[in-house]
């Protein structure tokens, strides 16, 4: 049996059983993971079996990165690079073929699955038995229901025993099993997932072999399903069968992972902590640096899915990535907290919002602590030791990113940037005192030209214009800040100039302000440039520097000019979409013109619920009209979805809304936007989620 813990009871049941399993550390040595390049003597007694993963397993999987049709020397070429990177050695030691491997016939006359004879020449044993042979193991694909050509690559249903004993006999240590062919036949996930662990479970070779439940259905994203057949569903019964099981639909595409899909997979995954543990893992989908996320926000995944006990499987092709990918990749102290042998899945302490704190016990006693900013500016995110179940007056503060220790009264607090996440380890502290846990915030504006405005971690501006900003710096620590001196970096071109004198001392619990004048270049790219403080200071452990979060400053582009203006035509500032990304005179996904109602839009722009796309109108523009509708290509994908909300926001104010829309339809609008600075449109999906809301924005035109 799983140890039950409720979503309500949070930390603090968590707690508890971790007390009770730190009290036996016996009960917790994990068995030795089982070799790889030969077949154990003694089978697992479960498919579910601890030893097969007794922390949240950790590899590279070929869908996201390659695609579907990946070959064996590309798949081996990356295995390579596992080791030489180091990332193997890391932990990151499954190399796994998703759907793709197959013969377009899949199944041979003899009833074995193949794979496709000209990409995997030798074989699928052999591509095994060289990913052995590099002291890696070796994942496979398929799917719980039939082989339905137009709904999955292959599938296994009816084959269940065979296949599993030629997964096993071509020396493979993990299957992923999907589900799209299975909601194609109407299958029950429970009842052929079951069916499909025992195959495993009793496989012919008597290999171990790790069970990976992928039922990606999910509604509202897949359209209308019972909740039985989804994959919110799973960790009622996968615990008992799989080594882990996906809790959410995909987090993106072939070559496309945003931030915001990150964060919807984790807070599904979140909703049943009780379900995991050593041996079998909530799983919120892969790891997806340079997919489309920036560094900062897959420093959030990484931390999240770390927080969360979840697999690492990595979805890019990691020969391509970054210094820094890498570098977020490896990090042993973000690693040991994702590894830690207590095996919980953290927590929300507090409510949610735009800035909340997850919270997991480790097995030494500490607590490992994320502070998630979701929000698009930057922002101070706190809890405190207390509400983290520790008791004393003074505790440590390990940053796992940064690997600087400072000590706190009992806050534990930072300065987040936009979309980031601070992620610490917190325990009682002990003999000397560390340095002070000082706060930097990120630079605020707090006027623009002489005009005060309401602060802001995030602004539009002008070049040339005059920006006054505000730095506030917190003492959480015991002992006193002396001489604090405040800079402030810019981009080339930029200037600051201090206003008024700063603090001589910070005392403990106390906080400080800042300001200075910075004067944005005449000659400053219309793009996002980062303004950021730093503070040195002295202490009881000497001297200390500390960074903030950026500001960051958007110089905004030359507004619209003349009558009649495609606005499509136009440089936005920002652009967002449900599903891909906007697209310019075509409907979102691309390769489709701008149809509404059978007529055709030469211009306009494409996106999928929800999304706001934001332009700088400086003042300068009169009347904006066009017409909105969901575009006809839906009908081209099914009945269900296909509903959205559509409207213009000017200055903050909402100056014109659709009410629901539906497909088949072009609803005109012809609004007055005089004087507006900024320019919003907005689409949201109607209350129903956003399957298939392919909105459009068709022919918008402005006068200006």
């Amino acid at each position: 049996m799983i140890p039950r813990r409720t979503a309500g009871a949070g930390l603090a049941t968590a707690l508890t059983l971790a007390a009770g399993l730190l009290a036996a550390p016996a009960a917790m040595a994990a068995p030795a993971p089982p070799e790889t390049a030969s077949v154990p003597s003694i089978r697992p007694a479960s498919v579910s079996d601890p030893s097969l993963s007794p922390t949240p397993y950790q590899g590279w999987n070929t869908y996201y990165g390659l695609g579907g049709d990946f070959t064996a020397s590309e798949v081996l070429d990356v295995a390579d690079f596992l080791v030489s990177s180091g990332l193997a050695a890391a932990g990151y030691d499954i190399v796994w073929l998703d759907g793709g491997w197959q013969d377009a016939v899949p199944r041979g006359e003899d009833g074995i699955l193949r794979g496709d004879t000209e990409r995997f020449p030798d074989g699928m044993g052999a591509v095994a038995d060289a990913i052995h042979a590099k002291g890696l193991r070796a994942g496979i694909y398929t799917d719980a229901g039939p082989y339905l050509p137009g709904s999955c690559g292959l599938g296994s249903h009816g084959h269940y025993q065979t296949d599993a004993d030629t997964f096993a006999s071509w020396g493979y240590d993990a299957v992923k099993v999907d589900f799209l062919c299975g909601i194609t036949a109407g299958l029950d996930p429970k009842t052929v997932f079951t069916e499909f662990a025992d195959a495993l479970r009793n496989n012919s070779s008597g290999r171990p072999i790790i069970f990976n439940l992928c039922n990606p259905v999910t509604s509202p994203d897949w359209g209308n399903y019972p909740e039985e057949q989804q994959s919110t569903y799973s960790w009622t019964y996968a615990p008992e069968i799989a080594e882990s099981w996906r809790t959410y639909t995909d987090a993106g595409f072939v070559g496309l992972m945003k931030y915001r899909d990150v964060l919807r997979n984790f807070d599904a995954n979140a909703r049943h902590p009780e379900a995991a543990g050593p041996g079998h893992w909530n799983d919120p989908d892969y790891l997806g640096p340079e997919l489309g996320m920036n560094d900062e926000e897959f420093r959030t995944q990484m931390s999240l899915w770390s927080i969360a006990a979840a697999p690492l499987v990595i979805a890019s092709d990691p020969r391509t990535l970054s210094a820094a990918s890498m570098a977020t990749l490896l990090d042993p102290d973000v690693l040991a907290i994702n590894q830690d042998v207590l095996g919980l899945q953290g927590t929300r302490v507090g409510e949610a919002g735009t800035t909340e704190a997850w919270a997991k016990p480790l097995a030494d006693g500490s607590v490992a602590v994320a502070l998630l900013n979701r929000g698009d500016a930057p922002a101070e995110v706190a809890t405190t030791a207390g509400d983290l179940g520790l008791e004393g007056s003074r505790f440590s503060v390990r940053d796992a990113w940064t690997d600087e220790t400072t000590e706190t009264a009992g806050e534990v607090r930072a300065a987040v940037a936009a979309h980031g996440t601070v992620l610490v380890r917190v325990a009682p502290a002990e003999g000397k005192p560390s340095a002070p846990r000082v706060i930097a915030s990120a630079p605020l504006v707090t006027a623009i030209d002489g005009t005060d405005i309401t602060p802001s971690g995030s602004v539009l501006t002008t070049a040339g214009s005059a920006l006054e900003i505000a730095t506030t710096i917190r003492n959480d620590g015991l002992t006193p800040v002396l001489r604090p001196t405040t800079s402030i970096t810019v981009p080339d071109g930029w200037t600051v100039q201090p206003v008024g004198a700063g603090p001589a001392v910070v005392q403990p619990g106390a906080a400080a302000t800042v300001r200075h004048e910075v004067m944005v270049d005449e000659s400053a790219d219309a793009v996002g440039h980062e303004v950021t403080a730093t503070v040195e200071f002295e202490s009881s452990a000497g001297t200390r520097t500390v960074g903030s979060a950026p500001l960051v400053v958007t110089v905004a582009p030359v507004p619209p000019s003349g009558e009649g203006v495609a606005l499509s035509h136009h440089r936005w500032v920002s652009a967002t979409s449900g599903w891909m990304n906007p697209t310019i005179d075509e409907s979102v996904g691309g390769g489709n013109p701008i149809k509404l109602a059978g007529t055709v839009y030469p211009t306009g722009i494409g996106v999928a619920s929800p999304s706001d796309i934001r332009y700088y109108l400086g003042g300068a523009c009169r009347v904006l009209d066009g017409f909105v509708g969901i575009d006809d290509v839906v009908d081209n994908v099914g009945p269900e979805g296909g509903t959205a909300t559509f409207s213009v926001i000017a200055d903050g104010v909402t100056v014109w809304e659709s009410g629901t829309v539906v497909r088949g339809a072009a609803i005109p609008f012809q609004v007055d936007v005089s004087g507006a600075r900024e320019l919003v449109l907005h689409v949201g999906d109607a209350g129903d989620g956003g399957y298939n809301d392919r909105a459009d924005w068709a022919a918008p035109t402005i006068d200006c």
